[in-house]
C-alpha cells in the first residue's frame, strides 16, 4: 500500500476514534446528568474512552509519527463534527452584568 493510502487509512481510523470519543462524551453528558451516580458515569466514561483511543493510537501510528499526525488529523475533524451534530438551538449562557456599585 502506498504512503498516501496508509495516511488515509489513519486519517479515517482517527476520525473514528474521534467519533467514539467524543459521541461517548456526549452521551455520557446526556445520561450522567440525570442519574444518580454522575461520578460513576464520568469516571467510568473517561477511562473507557481514554483507554479505547489511546489504544487505537498505539495501533494505528505503528511508531512512526506520520501516522501518528494523520490519526490525529482525523481525531480532531472528528471532534468537530460530533460538535456540529450534537449542537442545540439554545442561545449560549450570558455572564450577569457587573454591579456598579461593587467596592
Amino acid at each position: 500500500m502506498s504512503e498516501t493510502l496508509t495516511l488515509l487509512a489513519a486519517c479515517l481510523a482517527g476520525g473514528a476514534l474521534g467519533a467514539i470519543f467524543f459521541g461517548g462524551l456526549w452521551w455520557t453528558v446526556q445520561r450522567g446528568v440525570s442519574s444518580k451516580h454522575p461520578a460513576l458515569w464520568f469516571i467510568g466514561s473517561l477511562l473507557l474512552r481514554t483507554g479505547i483511543t489511546l489504544t487505537g493510537f498505539y495501533f494505528v501510528s505503528g511508531s512512526r509519527w506520520g501516522r501518528m499526525a494523520a490519526c490525529l488529523a482525523g481525531f480532531i475533524l472528528a471532534r468537530v463534527a460530533v460538535t456540529y451534530l450534537t449542537r442545540t438551538d439554545q442561545q449560549p449562557m450570558r455572564p450577569a452584568a457587573e454591579a456598579s456599585h461593587a467596592p
